[in-house]
């Protein structure tokens, strides 16, 4: 998925990572694995994300890019799923349970059982959709 904002002039004392934590509430921790993995263009080139774009610039943001999970064991527990399209789900976790693996916690996080789900729904981020969405 695709995120395009374009700049406006209310924008034009802010450098890229102002905007996109402003504008498209992108947190920090993303903010950094985007720019880690050079997900952000402006006006379709690489740019360093400290610069203060121009009037009508347009930012783009792909968040399909493939992440490393192979850490994470896929373990089999109900999870109580309120929404789910191609890009959200929205899970009810219960109170008390971990989201991720750690060394207390390496088998009976959200994301074990999540993965698990994704498994056997056969959700990959090896073929992403081409969807984007406009800012």
């Amino acid at each position: 998925m695709k995120l395009t904002y374009q700049i406006k002039e209310t924008d034009l004392k802010k450098n890229i990572n102002q905007i996109l934590k402003t504008e498209l509430n992108i947190s920090t921790r993303l903010l950094n694995k985007l720019i880690k993995n050079k997900q952000i263009t402006l006006n379709q080139n690489e740019c360093d994300t400290r610069i203060t774009p121009s009037l009508g610039d347009t930012i783009e943001i792909n968040l399909a890019y493939p992440e490393n999970n192979s850490n994470i064991i896929p373990i089999k527990m109900p999870l109580n799923i309120i929404y789910e399209d191609e890009w959200f789900m929205v899970v009810n976790k219960p109170a008390g349970m971990p989201i991720h693996p750690s060394r207390l916690h390496y088998t009976d996080s959200l994301s074990n059982g999540i993965k698990y789900y994704f498994n056997q729904i056969r959700i990959s981020q090896k073929n992403p959709s081409r969807q984007s969405f406009r800012f």
